[in-house]
């Protein structure tokens, strides 16, 4: 399994940016797709975006599509989230995750591994 840290979180202010990190190691990231899912308390987690194995295609949720671009650097081993235009809906833990599925998947059951996750609060 490859193994998976987050950073970048922080609390800000609605209409900044906020960059999230996310950093692999064990495994070459470039044989997984990768995503970044979110969870609010008392929230289920749920999806936010996902990036295939190359980089060529992407995919966002209705609520983010605009504001957020996900991106990864296979020489690095990193995938990236930035965060635009950020609202006080938008305050959740974000997770990583990789997943094997070909070109992606949406479905948190279909990815293997997962990072410990980084708090972004956004105040309004």
């Amino acid at each position: 399994q490859v193994q998976l840290v987050e950073s970048g979180g922080g609390l800000v202010q609605a209409g900044v940016s906020l960059r999230l990190s996310c950093a692999a190691s064990g495994r070459t990231l470039s044989n997984y797709a990768m995503g970044w899912f979110r969870q609010a308390p008392g929230k289920e987690r749920e999806f936010v975006a996902v990036i295939s194995r190359a980089g060529g295609l992407t995919y966002y949720a209705d609520s983010v599509k605009g504001r957020f671009t996900i991106s990864r650097d296979n020489a690095k081993n990193t995938v990236d989230l930035q965060m635009n235009s950020l609202k006080p809906e938008d305050t959740a833990v974000y997770y990583c995750a990789a997943s094997t599925r070909t070109p992606f998947a949406r479905n948190p059951a279909e990815f293997g591994s997962w990072g410990q996750g980084t708090q972004v609060t956004v105040s309004s």
